[in-house]
């Protein structure tokens, strides 16, 4: 952000933002990038069910870090044109469903301000709530209780206040306050929320967006985040991604665990180690919190100074992120390839979202034309997904995202090509498989992908994964660390083992009734634990055939399907 002098008065901030070109609105989209991108882990963990899949603060992150290239490096001042950009930009880098209708907020938004030069609070109120009635539309069946609803409670408050506000200082801190209060409704409007004990994940990161507007107007630091303890379970400590970002000059990973003492005071500890760092995390559980933060190679080891400070060390960790990323880029994951299908004009080439190279791997086999990683906690772009048909030989492309999170950013590459292309609406891997099983390559267009529909109800999908928190939902009493299974997308019971949560589900499952029982193991499974609860599966379900594949998918131990 720039560095601009602070203005003497309250008074002199309101006469300066009376009106905004494209330039100021420009710098207006960096503070709220910053400063969501600064709260980015707490709206991560505003994860309804406790499942490894709390992305969308990432994926806000993502999309709005992709709206803001387009103008970076542009002196453009109609506000008009800086909004098209942006919008733009956003569609392309769309990530998840938040991420999809956050485009789509851009996109109404944009509208506008069509032959604009400079918006004057009148018609930001106007933008806002066109961009509320895009982001509705964009959506098949719109559910209250999400970002939709602060993004329409937003637009409504700024039609009531914009004819007696005279600056967008004053509009914007009406705003922010109407939105903090709309994501705190959430819970009343959608009661998995209510259950979950949280509020809408893609609703709470909008209204960081508007607060870093706010932020900036008020000369209000956008580095320093809302101080946040999470549990220590939904800390996001994982080996980088491809997604993951490595800030310039900040070359090391440093987690400590420590115990604190009686005297710790959990503002003074942020407050320091905010000064050495970024990508701070602050978590808690059983006596212990545990700091995970990014410095350069010159402080390395004053994260441990630090914590030596306010406590006992029990744990410490550290790595060079740059090897990291070097190791990750020669490892055989990040090289593999598969034998895609060989489409030839006019056929009909399908285009999968796989989790693990197994499974992609299984999806080539059967004919897929294009491969894109992707799933919990790693959803691919719109511009990613487009990437993988457009150079295709055909103009007739079927896509299976085979993931819920993913079908809006499917959809959306739509607009973007002149292909003829149809989102199969699988949310599990499972329904993609039966789906490509229908693939008739030269087949008439529109008949296969009925036919691919329709397959989706020929399967039923179990999913196997450790419990990130402790919550109860749907009935269930789940234990953070405990094990969970997820059937057709819907928490079912907790576990104690993989093996009673395998039994369990089959046994939910009828499986009676059923023929075929195929598992799709994780990357973190050893093969004595997969053999055990194999012949598990084997000894109570004799009479069914039993197929298992190395998925290779990350956070779930088991993707299980029952046909």
């Amino acid at each position: 952000m720039d560095n601009q002098k602070l203005l003497t008065s309250e008074e002199e901030k309101r006469v300066k933002y009376k009106t905004i070109n494209g330039q100021g609105f420009k710098k207006l989209i960096e503070a709220g990038f910053t400063w969501l991108k600064t709260n980015q882990q707490s709206v991560n963990s505003l994860n309804v069910f406790p499942v490894p899949d709390g992305d969308t603060g990432t994926n806000m992150v993502l999309t709005l870090q992709s709206a803001y290239n387009e103008i970076n490096g542009s002196a453009e001042e109609n506000i008009g044109e800086v909004a098209h950009r942006i919008a733009h930009g956003a569609l392309m880098g769309a990530r998840g469903n938040s991420g999809v209708i956050l485009s789509q907020i851009f996109r109404g938004f944009a509208r506008a301000l069509d032959h604009f030069d400079v918006m004057d609070v009148n018609l930001f109120a106007q933008a806002l709530d066109q961009a509320r009635e895009t982001a509705y539309k964009g959506v098949v069946r719109p559910v209250e209780g999400t970002i939709l609803t602060v993004m329409k409670d937003i637009a409504t408050i700024a039609l009531q206040s914009s004819a007696s506000s005279e600056d967008f200082l004053s509009l914007l801190e009406i705003i922010v306050k109407e939105a903090d209060e709309s994501v705190k409704r959430t819970p009343e409007l959608l009661p998995i929320l209510k259950q979950a004990g949280v509020v809408d994940s893609g609703g709470k990161g909008l209204f960081f967006i508007f607060e870093g507007f706010l932020k900036y107007m008020k000369d209000e630091s956008l580095e320093t985040p809302l101080f946040t303890v999470q549990p220590l379970s939904i800390m996001q400590l994982e080996s980088l991604n491809d997604n993951d970002l490595i800030e310039e000059g900040q070359d090391y990973e440093v987690v400590v665990d420590f115990q604190p003492y009686e005297s710790f005071v959990l503002e003074k500890f942020f407050e320091e180690l905010n000064e050495l760092g970024t990508s701070i995390q602050v978590g808690e559980g059983d006596g212990l919190y545990r700091t995970h933060i990014h410095v350069p190679l010159e402080n390395r080891y004053k994260p441990i100074d630090l914590a030596m400070k306010f406590g006992t060390i029990t744990k410490v960790a550290m790595e060079n992120l740059n090897a990291q990323m070097e190791t990750m880029n020669k490892s055989p994951a990040a090289s593999s390839s598969f034998k895609l299908a060989q489409v030839q004009p006019g056929e009909i080439a399908v285009v999968v979202v796989s989790p693990g190279d197994g499974i992609s791997q299984i999806f080539a086999s059967l004919g897929a034309a294009a491969i894109v990683p992707g799933g919990q906690t790693m959803n691919p772009s719109t511009e990613e997904i487009l990437a993988a048909f457009a150079n295709l030989p055909t103009d007739n492309i079927i896509i299976l995202p085979n993931n819920k999170n993913i079908i809006l950013a499917a959809e959306s590459t739509k607009a973007m090509t002149s292909k003829r292309v149809s989102v199969i609406p699988c949310t599990s891997v499972p329904q993609g498989l039966s789906a490509i099983l229908r693939l008739v390559p030269n087949g008439d267009y529109q008949s296969v992908v009925n036919s691919m529909i329709a397959a989706r109800q020929d399967v039923e999908t179990g999913e196997i994964t450790t419990a990130t928190r402790s919550v109860q939902i749907n009935g269930v009493d789940v234990k953070q660390g405990e094990i969970i299974v997820l059937y057709n997308g819907t928490l079912i019971k907790s576990c104690t083992s993989l093996e009673e949560a395998c039994l369990s589900l089959l046994e939910h499952a009828d499986t009676d009734n059923k023929e075929r029982i195929t598992l799709f193991y994780g990357k973190d499974l050893n093969e004595s634990e997969i053999s055990r609860i194999v012949s598990a599966i084997q000894e109570k379900y004799p009479n069914h055939e039993l197929e298992v594949h190395n998925g290779g998918q990350p956070h779930y131990q088991f993707i299980i399907a029952i046909e």
